[in-house]
């Protein structure tokens, strides 16, 4: 692993969990150079932190990150993972990997849904990689997000030199 994320401190998954909390939607876009790093950082915040956080991928259904063997029962599939998801009262954060399109036009409803749902309790729905037509159908409902730092530096002037 020679990438930019897996020379990352473990303090870049914790930087971008805090940046998809802080998203003002419910449904956040992420764009990732190393997903499985970036998986991995999430996985060790989530048994850290003790936080509800979940993975959905096609081929595993939607499991928890803090307990690598705990799977949501009869979410296999996409639509009953975002159904589990939106009748959820409680703080979560569900991450899904491989979405394929096309989608269905429940699947699509409910992934809307999600985005605007209500304050009172915090739910993030992490669409990871997603494809860019998916995107582009989401629009502003979504909060896009990169994995890489994307805030601007802040310049200081110290000693009559801009630094960053």
């Amino acid at each position: 692993m020679t990438s930019a994320m897996a020379s990352a401190p473990p303090q870049a998954g914790a930087d971008v969990f805090d940046r998809i909390l802080a998203a003002p939607s419910g449904l956040v876009v992420l764009d990732s150079k190393d997903v499985h790093t970036l998986i991995g950082q999430f996985r060790v915040l989530a048994r850290h932190s003790g936080q509800a956080v979940y993975l959905w991928q096609p081929d595993t259904g939607l499991g928890s990150l803090r307990d690598a063997h705990v799977r949501v029962p009869d979410c296999q599939r996409l639509g009953n993972a975002l159904r589990y998801m939106q009748q959820s009262m409680h703080f979560g954060v569900y991450f899904l990997l491989g979405l394929e399109l096309p989608l269905s036009a429940m699947d699509a409803t409910l992934l809307r849904q999600l985005a605007r749902a209500p304050k009172d309790y915090l739910r993030r729905v992490v669409l990871i990689d997603a494809p860019p037509a998916l995107t582009e159908h989401l629009g502003e409902l979504a909060t896009h997000l990169g994995s890489e730092d994307s805030q601007p530096r802040r310049l200081r002037l110290r000693d009559g030199r801009w630094l960053s």
